[in-house]
């Protein structure tokens, strides 16, 4: 956290403080001199306060017995009551993705120990409908094949690759990712596969049709891999005919072969894998900054794969990514983790009420006195979050330490009650007596205690440390939705389901809205709204997610960027908290969206599990929607006020159309 002047804050006075303590913590010589900056402070992972010291070194003995003047308790409470128990790893299977009709894509997996998680998840956030099969014949009944992860002469039988082959000659599109063998090149216009690791980026073919809304030149070449110890394979296509994109040297990444009404695509690479490596935050060296800037790395592999599904499949019906039909989707968001901000955070949200907003406030239930800052957990600090709570903002956990080491947590016995749990920040990268459980349960508890709103659902770590265990770990407590990752971290503008231990085999009900702008970074916020709003600009081309971070530790310039950023926003923008667009988007998550066709009309049929309001569809060119109440469109964007189970449109379609 900074002060008003971007210097760091409160963490100085911690230490500060500590430094009097002489039982806890010493200022001793350095053996040798020191030439560099030493962290410290509670700040996101968006930029590190920098404090340069030289000649000395910080020794920290074994801690000792959290002091009772240093905890307050509320007194009568305690609890959670409740064991977490975290549910052991499992194995997701496709066959959960297994149902749905033929306009839909189809997923032909070669290997069912592969990254097709991150596939699925990936076409359900760009809102491709899909199903996912093991059975060549099932694929064929769908124009849109997606062959994954690879493609050898061992995948298939021979009438498998002929029928496969067959598919771009006779009008639909075959997709394959790691085309390796099976006799194919002539169908996707190359003549020999050749490995090739190490490459580090894609270069697109502007010219390409499927590239025409590709405008920005952040889209115009992607990242592949990282440091060198976090690569993925890469493959490239000799001779090559026709390319979507090239490697560095030239050599072929994606073909493209386009028959009279058919198209072949070949991708080098194992999509799937690159997907994962964003939404489990397994991207390091892809990116020069965590947030605040435009990365859109799998945005573009997402709009490609649509763009190839809506090319290859005339009754393509997608998903929108904004609720009723607006081109961005924006939410408010708060740290409070520094003494001052619970106070200030009531001015933030009676401004969001006046503008009928509700922000999402992560609150540290700092009940404890270390390094990181004094107590502001207290009967004064429960009367600002009963405040914050009647002014309608969602209330969310921060954690109670708000370490920048509870990445390396253990994950605890899920027996952690207040006022028994009792972390201790000593030092930036040390805590003791804390776990994942602990954090996640005891702030959890305190603040539905105390707070008198709705069960949190929402979680964001301090300085947003980001454990491998904590997706299962957020389920076991009870929370639906995370803000942990930065979106330039996670390679991606738009939120995502997350995995078990951040892993490729076990799909969890959580899902991640990576921060994409917040306060940290220099210049002061209030310098940077241009900056900002043209990002939110570059989201908005295809329905992206912006949410901003905004520490309450001041007013001034903090608060007056958040009322311009809205102003400037609000006509084309849907707001919400993370409770407000995760219900929306989990509620998204589930729909099942088919359509058919006869010689009179085309129906699309809609199913939802969970009731959503504001529910959007992107239909062709040159479809015109039968009058009905509680459906409007606008151009090819269908707007449903609510749907709820199953609902049915009626179309008229200009022009022959084939039945499904």
């Amino acid at each position: 956290m900074r002060d008003p002047h971007g210097r760091v804050g409160h963490a100085m006075a911690g230490l500060s403080r500590l430094v009097s303590q002489s039982r806890v913590i010493f200022i001793t010589s350095m053996t040798k001199p020191f030439h560099g900056p030493m962290l410290f402070g509670a700040i996101t992972c968006s930029l590190l306060g920098l404090v340069v010291w030289s000649q000395v070194s910080i020794t920290v003995e074994e801690p000792p017995t959290v002091n009772s003047n240093d905890v307050f308790v509320f007194q009568g409470v305690t609890g959670p009551t409740e064991k977490t128990v975290v549910a052991p790893p499992g194995v997701s299977s496709h066959h959960a993705y297994a149902v749905g009709g033929p306009s839909r894509l189809a997923v032909l997996l070669t290997e069912e120990r592969s990254n097709w998680l991150g596939l699925a998840h990936g076409l359900k956030s760009i809102g491709v409908p899909f199903v996912v099969t093991r059975d060549y014949r099932e694929a064929l009944k769908h124009r849109v094949i997606l062959v994954y992860p690879t493609m050898t002469g061992t995948s298939f039988p021979p009438e498998a690759f002929r029928a496969l082959g067959a598919v771009p000659r006779n009008g639909g599109t075959l997709i394959a990712t790691q085309v390796l063998g099976g006799g194919l090149e002539e169908v996707f216009g190359y003549s020999e596969t050749v490995m090739a690791s190490r490459n580090q980026e894609i270069r697109w073919n502007r010219a390409h049709p499927l590239l025409e809304r590709m405008t920005d030149p952040a889209e115009w070449v992607t990242k592949l891999n990282g440091k060198p110890e976090n690569l993925i394979g890469t493959y490239s296509y000799g001779q090559a005919r026709g390319m979507l994109g090239t490697y560095p040297d030239g050599s072929v990444a994606v073909t493209a072969k386009d028959y009279d009404k058919g198209h072949a695509y070949a991708i080098g690479i194992d999509l799937g894998a690159l997907l994962l490596k964003g939404y489990n935050n397994r991207s390091e060296g892809f990116t020069t900054s965590f947030d605040n800037r435009f990365d859109p790395t799998l945005d573009v592999w997402l709009r490609l794969l649509k763009g190839m599904y809506q090319a290859g499949e005339p009754n393509a019906v997608t998903i929108g990514t904004v609720p009723f039909g607006k081109s961005l989707s924006v939410m408010f968001t708060h740290d409070v983790d520094f003494t001052q901000s619970m106070a200030n955070a009531v001015d933030y949200a009676e401004f969001e009420r006046s503008k009928g907003l509700t922000g999402t406030y992560f609150i540290q239930a700092k009940y404890i006195r270390d390094y990181n800052d004094d107590i502001f957990f207290d009967e004064q600090g429960a009367r600002y979050l009963a405040r914050l709570s009647d002014l309608g903002m969602e209330l969310a956990s921060h954690t109670v330490a708000h370490s920048a080491s509870f990445n390396g947590f253990p994950m605890g016995t899920g027996e952690e009650q207040y006022p028994g749990y009792r972390p201790f920040v000593k030092t930036r990268s040390k805590a003791y007596g804390a776990t994942i459980l602990g954090e996640l349960r005891v702030s959890k508890f305190l603040i539905d205690r105390l707070g008198g709103g709705p069960a949190m659902v929402s979680f964001r770590p301090g300085e947003l440390s980001n454990p491998f265990g904590l997706p299962q770990a957020l389920v076991a407590t009870g929370f639906r939705y995370s803000s942990t990752a930065t979106a330039n971290n996670s390679l991606t503008h738009l939120p995502y389901q997350m995995t078990y231990d951040r892993l490729s085999e076990e799909e969890v009900d959580v899902f991640e809205f990576p921060v994409t702008i917040e306060d940290e970074e220099l210049p002061p916020m209030g310098e940077r709204l241009p900056q900002a709003l043209t990002l939110a600009k570059q989201v908005a081309r295809y329905g992206g997610t912006v949410v901003v971070l905004i520490h309450p530790n001041i007013l001034g310039h903090k608060l007056e960027f958040e009322k311009q950023f809205y102003e400037a926003v609000k006509d084309r923008a849907w707001f919400g908290s993370i409770r407000e667009f995760g219900d929306w988007w989990s509620a998204r998550n589930a729909l099942h969206v088919d359509v058919s066709a006869d010689v009179h009309r085309t129906t699309v049929s809609i199913n939802a599990p969970r009731r959503i309001s504001g529910m959007t569809l992107e239909v062709p060119t040159g479809w015109t929607l039968l009058p009905q109440k509680g459906v409007m469109q606008d151009g090819r964007t269908i707007i449903l006020d609510v749907v709820e189970q199953t609902r049915v449109l009626h179309f008229a379609v200009a022009g022959a159309h084939r039945n499904s």
